[in-house]
């Protein structure tokens, strides 16, 4: 379904935790990161549509979320002919999207990436909001920057000032014992004895997409499995 312009119709899902994360998701056999996204469907309407993606993508039900907020107009990107199939070159031209705020009201155990027998992803994580955006495929980026600006006032206050309490807190214990921070991207490490939701697995260096220096992150011992009987 196209509209007379060339774009698709389509839904973007910003995940927020309990920590103004974000849900960043790796493209099932890529090295590709990316928010849950997807078509609008003939007779359905962009939140109908969100919601269908939301469980087809990431298994989450309306109850498991709170949404925060949308997008006022549609964002559109044009994707290049050497993405396009042959057949749709010349009249389909990109996507134009509207894009959710939503919050998750469960767990991390609640997500699902096979939920349905066509999963979208094969690894997750949570990031800080401002994502760096060079993971992205560069024909995305600006809808990503844009969609994260419009819906950045609409983030959760509270959670906020919070997380600058925190950070504020660690600086002042590294400076007074001497210690150097650690880099923004070290929440992504696993922590010992963490749950995977089902279908899910964590991948904090997807060939090295994240841009930050990883050989400057401390390594976690992994623990060694006892041997069968």
């Amino acid at each position: 379904m196209l509209d007379r312009d060339g774009f698709r119709p389509n839904v973007g899902i910003i995940l927020l935790n309990q920590r103004n994360q974000v849900f960043w998701g790796k493209r099932i056999r890529t090295h590709s990161w990316q928010f849950p996204q997807g078509g609008i469907d003939r007779g359905e309407t962009p939140e109908q549509a969100m919601f269908r993606e939301l469980h087809e993508e990431v298994g989450l039900l309306p109850p498991q979320v709170r949404v925060i907020a949308r997008t006022r107009d549609w964002l559109r990107y044009e994707v290049p002919d050497r993405f396009i199939r042959r057949d749709a070159r010349g009249h389909y031209k990109g996507q134009k999207q509207i894009w959710y705020l939503l919050q998750l009201l469960g767990h991390d155990w609640d997500l699902n990436l096979r939920a349905t027998n066509h999963p979208e992803f094969d690894a997750w994580r949570w990031n800080d909001y401002w994502i760096p955006l060079d993971v992205v495929v560069e024909f995305k980026r600006g809808v990503y920057e844009m969609a994260l600006t419009e819906l950045a006032r609409f983030l959760p206050r509270h959670e906020q000032r919070n997380r600058y309490l925190r950070s504020g807190m660690r600086t002042r214990e590294h400076e007074s014992s001497g210690q150097a921070s650690l880099p923004r991207n070290s929440s992504l490490l696993v922590k010992p004895g963490m749950e995977m939701p089902p279908g899910a697995s964590f991948d904090p260096d997807p060939q090295n997409s994240v841009p930050a220096p990883l050989e400057a992150l401390p390594t976690l011992p992994v623990p060694k499995k006892p041997l069968d009987a």
